[in-house]
């Protein structure tokens, strides 16, 4: 029986790891003479954050990290590249923050938002989801992150009924996209079933998460035969087999409920063997404590 390196998402529920953010409508209210001066003491207090993220990992024996997609605002802004300096101007802190995580041993990945929606039937939304995507890739790159699905930048199918438009954007996509890239299962628009064709058609891993199987195919639990099938079929679009990452949450009132419960009650059998899951729950590392994958509070 395989021992899982269970993941920790983000942010914890104490004090430890808390990262800063600016609205678009504080920023655009800023005089451009203070916007830059504002986003580096933010950009620079949030790396500083990262890189405490690997030291806490590290001292709790945490071996995988879903880095936040919101550390960097107003870096995906059309026409407007101040974001992007400011992180030129930060790439020795970012390169030491990621430098932690390898050193430790740490895998890092990036879930970024829902509003990233590359096969859109809109062009302008296709167009910043683009964008907005790249911008995440770019992050990756700054930390030297390597360019594989090791450190995975995870989406959702996207715009349901449109599988094959998303089959035919991925081969299209920047490498420091398209490399990293692995699509998830959802609730509603994507079926791992619908997944799978486009994941073995680009080379793109399926990250497959019971709890949105169990609710999109209305199933008793996460014990049902189905899960153990498609954790196997979502195994053989990973190379290697042993990169394997899957999802992990229960419902908060029950196997349909889609909101997470605090922690994990219910860890599917099916997922015996898989090594590396994604824990999706609200207590974050309260959650990991009580699965035994990680230390008690320490001090870092």
């Amino acid at each position: 029986m395989t021992t899982p390196a269970y993941g920790l998402v983000c942010l914890t529920t104490g004090p430890e790891i808390r990262f800063r953010t600016i609205t678009l409508t504080r920023y655009r209210a800023l005089p451009p003479a203070q916007r830059y001066g504002t986003l580096l003491d933010l950009y620079a207090d949030n790396v500083a954050r990262v890189r405490r993220a690997a030291d806490y990992c590290a001292a709790r024996g945490i071996r995988l990290y879903r880095l936040s997609s919101s550390l960097f605002p107003m870096l995906d802004l059309d026409g407007d590249d101040t974001g992007a300096q400011v992180l030129a101007h930060l790439a020795p802190q970012l390169r030491d923050a990621g430098h932690a995580f390898q050193n430790h041993g740490i895998r890092v990945l990036m879930h970024p938002e829902q509003f990233i929606v590359l096969n859109s039937d809109r062009p302008e939304v296709r167009e910043s989801s683009l964008r907005a995507i790249t911008t995440h890739a770019q992050v990756m790159d700054a930390l030297n992150l390597e360019r594989s699905t090791w450190n995975l930048l995870l989406l959702h199918g996207g715009k349901g009924g449109r599988a094959r438009e998303l089959q035919a954007i991925i081969p299209d996509l920047p490498d420091a996209v398209r490399l990293r890239l692995g699509l998830e299962n959802d609730e509603r628009a994507y079926s791992p079933r619908d997944l799978l064709p486009v994941c073995e058609a680009t080379g793109t891993p399926l990250i497959f998460d019971a709890h949105h199987h169990v609710v999109h195919d209305r199933l008793p639990d996460q014990e049902d035969p189905s899960v153990r099938e498609w954790v196997l079929a979502a195994r053989r679009t990973w190379t290697p087999p042993e990169w394997q990452v899957v999802h992990l949450s229960n419902g908060l009132d029950g196997p349909q409920d889609r909101r997470h419960s605090w922690l994990i009650d219910q860890v599917p059998s099916a997922y015996h063997d898989v090594p590396w899951i994604e824990v999706e729950a609200k207590g974050k590392e309260e959650a990991l404590v009580a699965l035994g994958a990680c230390a008690p509070t320490l001090s870092t």
